[in-house]
């Protein structure tokens, strides 16, 4: 195929390039000595360089024209990369002046993870000149290169052949001894662009990876960068999206997930230059959710949600398959196929809402049922993974599931807790809440937390082992606020005590008017209960708060 600048050239230059093309590369050369004479002359009559694509077999897949100074390569994400990490292709092209190789070739050549790039100078005879070549080398730091200069491409004594397969066989045994290919999970590097404080972003990061593990990522690396003005179009800047392109391809990385939300076009941006699957921590989240809802109100409310986060996203997609498919003659059947696209999109979430609109009917007639038997309700509430199903399993000797993830629970359950003098409470479940929780999530899910607004008492139990707990206490009130549940009365309390300084628990319980329990010790639910049946009852109880009791 022969790609680039070829206007302006004559007829008799063009039918030279396609014999180029037709030709094939000795395969234990680099190039073979008369075809790079040829290539040579060809380049100095048109006064372009001209690149070739190879693959090891010597086929030439691509014969590029470019200009006085550079050349273009074309797309060849089509040649996949093999178990070294190198795509089985070399790049051999003419320099005018001789110059050796530049960034741009040396970036040709990291990036898309080339056997061999090569530069061969042209003789104002029109004969071969000088020859540069580079290479990877074996290497689980940086990319590293090597340069090899020739003064005379005759001089060149290089068995192709033998060298790639070495190099291939290194790089492979490398690969082989720090990435496990044999694990099926999707690969990730998590990446952070962030311009707060080192602590809030280690600890964004921390959950980012707790996601990634409950998506069934293989989290491969992490990069972390605190730019002094974010790149509106990457993100991060270009020179750092290269680095962690080169990092994520020498780790076979198959995703790259930010930890900041990230707009359509930074998505598609992002995506074109480094043909990977890139999401952002919206997306990972919704993959979470649509594993583990349950319920058909669950189900429907994160179909609904991924939708909503889809359908700005669509125009990427449009633009891809527009490009696919040329541009005259292809645009229109890319345009109809994507607005067709939108429009079931569009369908399918009036569905949905309507459905949802069903389903929470349904769901007001149980809250009434519940209401009129005249029970107390309390709702756990918190960060995910503090331990709310746990809890809610050992108070009513239930067996909701539990599972040490994020969100590892998304349908409310409700259950009866029974005390002294026959008396009950209704205690219900709920999804747990995250830092920064995507707006799209909270509207979807906002049906299922409208029990919340029937609650007598919220009962906000928070992970003091976590070292970040502070934060996490933050962003649940904050969702509660955004819910309009700010006025509801709550008691905090703090589970997985046992894992917490015994002499600093009654500081930090005094300190946040807390109450300490470890949901997996039964035992330690005597001030919990007490508390419960003091704000229930009060009539009944004249011992004082347990909160005042155990900060005493």
């Amino acid at each position: 195929m022969i790609e680039g600048k070829i206007t302006g050239l004559k007829a008799g230059q063009i039918r030279a390039l396609e014999r180029i093309y037709r030709r094939k590369a000795p395969a234990n050369e680099l190039i073979g000595a008369d075809l790079a004479r040829y290539l040579t002359e060809l380049s100095r009559d048109i006064e372009r360089q001209i690149g070739l694509i190879i693959d090891r077999a010597g086929v030439i897949h691509h014969v590029i024209v470019g200009d006085d100074r550079e050349i273009v390569i074309p797309d060849l994400s089509r040649f996949g990369l093999g178990r070294s990490g190198l795509r089985g292709l070399r790049c051999v092209h003419t320099h005018l002046k001789q110059e050796p190789l530049n960034q741009d070739d040396i970036a040709d050549l990291e990036l898309l993870r080339l056997d061999l790039i090569a530069a061969i100078g042209v003789r104002d005879d029109g004969l071969p000149g000088a020859l540069v070549y580079a290479h990877l080398l074996p290497t689980q730091d940086k990319a590293q290169i090597e340069t090899v200069t020739l003064n005379d491409f005759y001089r060149l004594r290089l068995d192709f052949a033998a060298f790639i397969q070495a190099l291939d066989q290194e790089m492979e045994g490398l690969a082989a001894e720090t990435i496990d290919l044999s694990d099926g999970r999707e690969r990730a590097l998590l990446i952070s662009v962030a311009q707060a404080g080192r602590e809030v972003v280690e600890a964004s990061m921390a959950e980012l990876e707790e996601l990634a593990r409950t998506a069934n990522l293989a989290v491969i690396d992490r990069v972390i960068q605190r730019p002094r003005q974010l790149n509106p179009r990457y993100l991060v800047g270009s020179g750092k999206l290269r680095e962690i392109f080169i990092r994520a391809l020498q780790q076979r990385a198959t995703l790259l997930v930010f930890d900041q939300n990230l707009s359509p076009n930074q998505i598609r941006s992002i995506s074109e230059i480094t043909e990977m699957k890139v999401i952002d921590r919206t997306q990972l989240i919704l993959d979470i959710f649509a594993r583990r809802a349950q319920s058909r109100d669950g189900k429907v409310q994160v179909e609904l949600a991924q939708l909503k986060y889809i359908l700005p996203r669509l125009t990427g997609k449009g633009t891809a398959m527009s490009r696919l498919m040329g541009g005259i003659g292809g645009r229109g059947p890319g345009e109809t196929k994507l607005e067709i696209d939108r429009r079931r999109i569009r369908d399918r979430i009036r569905r949905l809402e309507k459905q949802l609109d069903g389903l929470g009917r349904g769901r007001v007639q149980r809250r009434q049922k519940r209401i009129r038997a005249g029970l107390p309700i309390v709702s756990i509430v918190g960060y995910t993974n503090a331990g709310k199903s746990t809890l809610l399993n050992a108070l009513t000797q239930s067996d909701v599931f539990t599972e040490n993830l994020l969100f590892a629970t998304l349908d409310t359950a409700t259950r009866r807790l029974r005390f002294p003098l026959d008396r009950e409470v209704i205690i219900t479940d709920t999804v747990g809440f995250i830092r920064d929780l995507p707006e799209s999530l909270m509207g979807a899910f906002r049906a299922t937390l409208e029990e919340l607004e029937d609650a007598d008492l919220l009962l906000h139990l928070v992970d003091l082992s976590n070292p970040g707990y502070e934060q996490q206490i933050r962003a649940v009130e904050k969702t509660l606020d955004d819910l309009k549940l700010g006025g509801s009365k709550r008691l905090l309390v703090f589970n997985k005590t046992d894992q917490v300084s015994i002499e600093e628990l009654p500081h930090l319980c005094r300190r946040f008017h807390a109450i300490p329990i470890c949901a997996l010790d039964r035992a330690s639910f005597g001030p919990l209960l007490d508390e419960m049946q003091r704000r229930f009852w009060p009539e009944e109880n004249t011992t004082g708060s347990s909160i005042d009791q155990y900060g005493q």
